[in-house]
């Protein structure tokens, strides 16, 4: 029965070979992982958009993949972002456009004046964790639609932020489109059969390129659900691999992908150790985050522009609403 152990003496199999689930005796089960057909229905793509995104965080490598899928979507990228230092005085080249890098200094200044030329904009944060309250708050301040990509923070103050400005935003762990809809299936069954892994004993292994500092948002959101399920799991227990030398030996990433890749897996074994579960999903390169986030911000546009009453999305909104491409 396989087990987890910590990185270093971690065992690369878990993470390379395919997986089987199985039943008390050791006999193989199908699982089926169709959704109730009432949960998201069938929508024709919606009419193609033209507005301009601010991607906030363009020094940074998915702060740029995202301003790349922005102009490639054919959607128009404002040519200003930011940086946590003042000192920095750069441009960013983007596909034809030059991307100005401003201070934190002149952040209030400089997103006043894009919202008098640009009064429809959306915002899409890939910063640090550490700046996700302070950037939130200046986006309600200043009644900036934004899509929170960036992991993090004070989540409870984030929310509360949005809630009490009355402002548009789009919050997720989470901005791949598949992995987003394993997410849903994971609520779904979480909200159905609540208790229905009660007793079971959870492992948790994330692995994430060195420059993530915090711990995996879609992690800690499927955790949550196994919590609902009767699984009982303490944070302090989830084996974080940020070293490079560790990623490729055990946990398998390619080396092609160590400075950019989320991997996740989760094993739940029963209390007498008759029966196992595993959930994986691995993700190589930024394109699948960039491309939801662009998703986001044009789903969040087009409830700005309707005047929604609802104000604050998650991703799970944006797949039940059929508004990925």
């Amino acid at each position: 029965m396989l087990s987890l152990r910590p990185p270093c003496t971690l065992s690369p199999a878990p993470w390379r070979r395919r997986r089987t689930l199985h039943g008390a005796a050791g006999t193989p089960q199908r699982v089926s992982a169709a959704a109730p057909s009432a949960i998201v229905e069938a929508v024709s793509p919606p009419a193609r958009l033209s507005f301009p995104i601010l991607v906030n965080g363009c020094t940074g490598k998915m702060g740029l993949s995202v301003a790349e899928a922005v102009t490639s979507s054919g959607l128009h990228l404002v040519p200003i972002s930011f940086s946590s230092r003042d000192t920095l005085d750069r441009t960013v080249r983007v596909g034809h456009t030059d991307v100005r890098i401003y201070g934190p200094s002149a952040r209030e200044d400089v997103l006043s004046s894009v919202i008098d030329e640009f009064p429809d904009v959306v915002v899409v944060d890939y910063t640090a964790p550490d700046s996700v309250n302070a950037n939130a708050e200046l986006y309600c301040k200043l009644g900036l639609p934004f899509v929170m990509g960036t992991t993090g923070g004070d989540r409870q103050l984030l929310y509360k932020s949005v809630q009490d400005s009355n402002n548009y935003a789009l919050i997720s762990p989470q901005m791949g489109k598949q992995v987003v809809a394993f997410l849903a299936a994971m609520e779904i069954m979480a909200e159905q059969f609540p208790g229905a892994f009660s007793g079971y004993h959870l492992e948790v292994l994330e692995s994430h390129q060195a420059g993530k500092l915090d711990i995996s948002g879609t992690a800690k959101a499927v955790i949550a659900c196994f919590e609902k399920l009767g699984v009982s799991y303490d944070m302090n227990r989830m084996v974080k691999i940020r070293d490079p030398e560790q990623q490729l030996e055990m946990v398998g990433v390619p080396e092609e992908h160590i400075e950019g890749h989320a991997f996740h897996l989760y094993h739940l074994t029963s209390p007498d150790d008759s029966v196992s579960f595993e959930f994986q999903h691995n993700v190589c390169g930024r394109s699948i985050y960039a491309e939801g986030s662009v998703d986001a911000a044009m789903f969040l546009h087009r409830k700005v522009r309707s005047n929604d009453s609802k104000r604050i999305y998650d991703m799970i909104d944006v797949l039940r609403e059929g508004s990925m491409r």
